[in-house]
């Protein structure tokens, strides 16, 4: 992937497809006369020309065999020159066959007459009148004769050198990567793209990515490996700078013309160029290399369309525009992404030490480097040369230098694809590279969009240019990319800041402030200071200079002044602790789209009209009491307001904003006072979050289709209203902490036909158990903590108790959180009817029940068909777990202190097996009583395992019985504190149990690992396992994933993990290779908890099948 200019090609040995070559021509020829003359001065200029020549010593007559030395020394030659015959050869070696004649006239050629035409008719005689190849014969003669008119040394030196040398040079092996690492996998990819198989089609592939990602690198080693399967082959490099020059695209297609047929046509116009390429080779198979293209024209010029070449051609286009691929109509893309992060050391390491990893002194700043160049392999081999042999103290300047000042050769390179862009599409790169990145693609659109920028279109093209890359609606781009774009705005005025079109260095920002030096070049200024440093000293005319200021964001510096002035250029106005109460009386806001106010004094809003705005966003504002009348911002889109604790009001017209798709208040203590009615049709998600104060809900106006989230925790309300069934298309609804919750409309709510989640968390205390159980009217009492009595309003509950028939169930729900339960199992699930009367039992695929008080789970949830999660996490009176769902794949019961009956874990630690194949996960963490059981029962000398499951034990040492143990060396590992280690990930290590193992005997094998787990949010590694045999080619590969889970924080314990050996389908294997790996597993920040794992010693034993077998084994052992 990684490449360095005039790098050896010792390292394209490992391609398959190349014949080595020892010498570069054969002379082949026959008589002594011809030796002494011709052959001797053709000999010694071909090897004046620097070209390897091999001559036989003696001369071979007339039907005499060849000797197997010769034979060697032919096919180990490039090119062949044979006088008066054809090497039989060539076909099979696909070497390039020049015949000369010698004494011969050209006419007698021509005209087969002569000692010439005797010749033919013998040789039709031999070949038995294969008319075809006497064809070939004479049209290749009669190429030849056209030759003659030279004396001797002129020819040779005018034709037959210049025509050696073109050959020489186009099958030459072009040089790759000193170290070619991670090629390999990635040029797999490709040669599947590629369909190399296939003659009956021209197939073109475009190859894209940044610059320096390693496009020109794979596309060479492509070559190299099978240019020799092709009729002629091509690569031409540099297409986009050579196409700049006078008559760049003429020499271009000169050069393919060149290579492909050996002969110098001279074209001398691009038209002519064109049917030139066409009418030559459209018959023959070629592979051409299009490197570096960047405009269509370029790609018009030399390839055209398909019917220019033969079928089975082969096509590749590098490019750093994807766009390009796609006018092109290229057959497949393929994008070349950057190294991992193993990839990226690997490459670095060998650049910078000639080895495969750092030496130790050099761990930690290797690791700052990987970080730095982000897997671009030019910035791995720059840094890693520029690196090499300096000390520890100059790699710390070095890197201290790249921070302030990126490396200009990696600069170069990436600059290419900026200077690409319009003048739109370099100011929202710049804007990306200095404010943006990291930011939701919707709102810098709207800001582009008010700058005149054109962002529907220049936006497509940073992401065709891979510039940028969109991820989950936000704006990536690689740091060194980055710190380009930084590294041009700082350029526009090295010395004096305020002349710069961007401020966002501390620094310099801090000098332009304290200093009034802003000027109207300043378009964009971002303030975030370094921890630690003192407030900036602002004088409050700062920026009455910078009257084309679009955008200023003060991440967290303080201020001991306001401004007075502020550019009503102004689009993104995003304040941290504002130090006034109100904005300047000269600033309106017109062309303000994002408004943000973090901490600070702001107060007055009232003469706030932002018309274009479309986010308003408020935390930590205490001076704040009311959102005013926001009528004159009809296009507000999201509206936050977080831990305003003296926010009471917001004002009714909010209610009613069209394009509102965020309403959001988290934290908002004293809020008191919502909107009267909602009637918010593009409103998405409303949050109602920890606003204890708030008791009133308000009325839905309108049918709300757009609403899919509605989030209610911790708030007063006290009922929510029957219109909130227009929320039509409710997705989820959380109902958390609701204290004073006395009217829940479940009947409306379960005719919401789009529900998928329904969360009820704990303590609605006055919601009173009246209802009954028929149907879904148990949802109602959900949350109660107690069977407080209503002295008013029963016959609400009346009617829920017995609900009408259009609200049979709801067949959308999928996750029910159903936690702080304080019933007893019996009015839980009464009679089986929760869950059959509310017909979730065909579509639950989550239950949360945790911090419950029922003491068993009933039986009746093996009828939860879909159920593949189940929680029932720290339900302290849980004594039994009898039953399961039937497609249950995980169950969580951490801190379940009481749970000691738990069949389905009886049986898998006593490895009787199961009879639920889909459970993979059983987490068991401070489940003391069963912690005993496990411990109890893991200690069997000789356990008859069960495939597929695994357990855990809290030990810390591996059983004895295990023959095959060992430690993780200190020198593989990474020290963390005193007693425990921790892996890098991506290491392995080797266990080889000896052989041979009859099938008929053993029942399969077993695998212990020493962990200990470590309560925090460290990296999160797991171990696969993978088992071969030296007399089978199949493998068995095992993951921790799929196993029983008892891991108490800050403790050790023993993961176990059988498989059979069933896939091996032979009857005895020899030595068993058993290879643990630990791997970088992802995260699930919504359900997983995530563990810190430290690896101490693993251990691995075959089992048998019967115990007096195992006692006879361990005896001979």
């Amino acid at each position: 992937m990684a490449f360095q200019l005039g790098a050896s090609s010792s390292s394209l040995s490992s391609s398959p497809f190349i014949h080595p070559h020892n010498h570069d021509v054969f002379l082949s020829f026959r008589g002594k006369d011809v030796r002494h003359k011709f052959i001797s001065h053709l000999n010694r200029a071909l090897c004046q020309s620097g070209i390897k020549t091999y001559m036989d010593a003696v001369d071979l007559e007339r039907g005499e065999q060849i000797s197997s030395k010769l034979f060697e020394a032919i096919e180990k030659s490039r090119i062949s020159i044979i006088l008066l015959k054809i090497l039989e050869c060539k076909k099979t070696f696909k070497q390039i066959v020049l015949p000369i004649f010698y004494e011969i006239k050209p006419s007698d050629v021509r005209d087969q007459k002569g000692s010439f035409g005797e010749a033919f008719t013998k040789l039709g005689k031999k070949i038995k009148g294969d008319i075809k190849l006497l064809e070939y014969w004479k049209e290749a003669l009669e190429e030849v004769a056209k030759l003659s008119g030279d004396d001797e040394s002129e020819f040779i030196q005018k034709h037959i050198i210049g025509w050696v040398n073109s050959r020489i040079v186009n099958q030459t092996p072009l040089s790759v990567a000193k170290y070619p690492v991670g090629i390999e996998c990635r040029k797999r990819d490709i040669y599947q793209l590629l369909s190399i198989e296939r003659n009956d089609i021209i197939h073109i592939v475009g190859i894209f990515g940044a610059g320096g990602i390693g496009k020109t690198t794979i596309s060479k080693d492509i070559y190299n490996q099978i240019y020799s399967q092709f009729e002629g082959s091509c690569f031409l490099s540099n297409i986009r700078e050579i196409s700049k020059q006078a008559r760049g695209l003429i020499r271009l297609q000169n050069t393919l013309l060149l290579d492909i047929l050996g002969t110098s046509l001279d074209v001398r116009d691009t038209e002519k160029g064109m049917n030139v390429i066409k009418s030559r080779l459209c018959s023959k198979r070629v592979l051409l290399i299009l490197d570096d293209v960047d405009e269509l024209v370029q790609i018009e010029k030399l390839i055209g369309d398909r019917s220019w070449f033969g079928l089975g051609s082969k096509i590749i286009m590098t490019t750093r525009d994807q766009q390009l691929l796609k006018i092109s109509e290229v057959d497949s893309e393929y994008e070349l992404k950057l190294l991992d992060e193993n990839e990226a050391l690997r490459l670095f390491s060998l650049h910078a030490f000639k080895e495969d990893e750092p030496s130790d002194e050099y761990v930690d700043l290797a690791k700052q480097v990987i970080q730095y160049a982000k897997g671009l392999p030019l910035a791995l081999v720059v840094l890693g040369s520029n690196l090499k042999g300096k000390s520890t103290n100059q790699w710390k300047s070095v890197l201290d230098k790249y921070k302030n000042i990126p490396n200009r050769d990696i600069q170069k390179v990436l600059l290419v694809s900026y200077e690409g862009l319009d003048n739109n599409e370099k100011e929202m790169f710049l804007d990306i590279a200095c404010f943006f990145k990291g930011e939701p693609l919707a709102n810098i659109m709207k800001i582009f969009d008010s700058c005149g920028f054109f962002p529907d279109d220049g936006i497509d093209r940073l992401k065709d240019k891979c510039l940028i890359t969109i991820e989950n609606g936000y704006i990536r781009m690689h740091d060194l990319l980055q710190d380009m774009g930084r590294e041009i705005v700082r350029l526009e005025s090295p010395n004096e800041p305020g002349q710069r079109s961007r401020l966002f260095f501390h620094e310099d920002v801090r000098h332009v402030l304290e200093e009034c030096m802003g000027t109207n070049k300043v378009t964009a200024m971002i303030i975030e200071m370094p921890e630690g440093e003192d407030a900036i000293s602002l004088n409050p005319k700062a920026f009455i200079q910078m009257k084309r200021l679009r955008v200023l964001i003060n991440r967290n510096a303080s201020f001991s002044s306001g401004p007075n002035y502020l550019s009503n250029e102004l689009r993104v106005l995003d304040w941290f602790e504002y130090p006034l109460q109100s904005l300047p009386p000269n600033f309106h806001g017109n062309k303000l789209i994002i408004f943000k106010m973090h901490g600070g004094f702001i107060k007055e809003l009232s003469f706030i009209k932002f018309k274009n705005m479309t986010i308003m966003e408020f935390s930590r504002c205490d001076s704040l009491t009311k959102i005013p009348d926001v009528s004159s911002i009809p296009n507000l889109k999201e509206l936050t307001a977080t831990n305003c604790t003296n926010l009471v009001e917001v004002h009714d017209s909010v209610g009613s904003l069209e394009y509102l798709c965020q309403l959001y208040f988290f934290d908002c203590s004293n809020l008191r006072t919502l909107p009267a009615s909602l009637k918010l049709r593009s409103l998405r998600t409303l949050y109602l979050t920890s606003c204890s104060s708030l008791r009133s809900f308000p009325e839905i106006g309108c049918e709300m289709k757009s609403l899919t989230r509605l989030f209610l925790s911790g708030t007063a309300v006290e009922e929510l209203p029957l219109s909130i069934g227009n929320l039509t298309r409710l997705d989820k609804l959380l109902l958390t902490g609701y204290k004073n919750l006395k009217r829940l409309p479940i009947n409306i709510i379960l005719r919401l036909q789009h529900l998928s989640v329904l969360g009820l968390f704990g303590g609605c205390k006055n919601l009173v158990n009246k209802m009954g159980y028929d149907g879904q009217s148990i949802l109602a009492i959900a949350s109660t903590t107690m069977e407080d009595e209503i002295s008013s309003n029963e016959e609400q509950f009346q009617e829920l108790a017995h609900p009408t028939n259009s609200t049979n169930g709801n067949s959308a729900l999928q996750v029910l959180y159903r936690q702080n339960c304080f019933q007893s199992e019996s009015n839980f699930f009464p009679i089986s009817s929760f869950f059959t009367m509310f017909n979730s039992s065909a579509t639950l695929i989550y239950l949360n029940l945790s911090r419950s008080e029922f003491v068993s789970l009933p039986t009746c949830i093996k009828g939860f068909v879909a159920l593949k999660q189940l929680r029932l996490s720290y339900c302290k009176k849980l004594e039994e777990i009898l039953e399961l769902p039937p497609n249950i794949a995980n169950v969580f019961a951490w801190g379940c202190k009481s749970l000691e009956r738990f069949p389905e874990v009886s049986r898998i630690i006593k490895f009787k097996g199961s009879h639920i194949r889909s459970l993979r996960v059983i987490e068991l963490d401070g489940c003391n009583k069963m912690h005993e059981k496990i411990r109890n029962n893991s200690k069997v000398p000789n356990p008859l395992l069960w495939k597929g499951h695994g357990t855990v034990s809290p030990e810390n040492e591996i059983p004895e019985w295990l023959s095959y143990q060992k430690e993780f060396l200190e020198n593989e590992i990474a020290k963390r504190g005193d007693d425990d280690v921790q892996l890098k990930g991506n290491e392995e290590w080797v266990i080889n149990i000896e052989g041979p193992h009859h099938l008929e005997d053993i029942s399969g094998i077993v695998i212990y690992v020493v962990i200990f787990f470590k309560d925090n949010n460290g990296e999160y590694f797991v171990p696969e396992v993978e088992i071969t045999s030296i007399n089978s080619n199949c493998i068995c590969r095992i993951g921790i994933e799929e196993s029983l889970f008892l891991s108490n924080h800050d403790q050790y314990e023993v993961w176990m993990w059988y498989s059979d050996l069933e896939s091996f389908e032979v009857n005895v294997l020899d030595n068993l290779r058993v290879r643990l790996r630990v791997l970088p597993s992802p995260r699930d920040p919504l359900w997983v908890r995530v563990w810190s794992r430290y690896y101490l010693s693993w251990g691995a034993n075959v089992v048998y099948r019967h115990e007096s077998k195992a006692h006879k084994r361990r005896k001979l052992d």
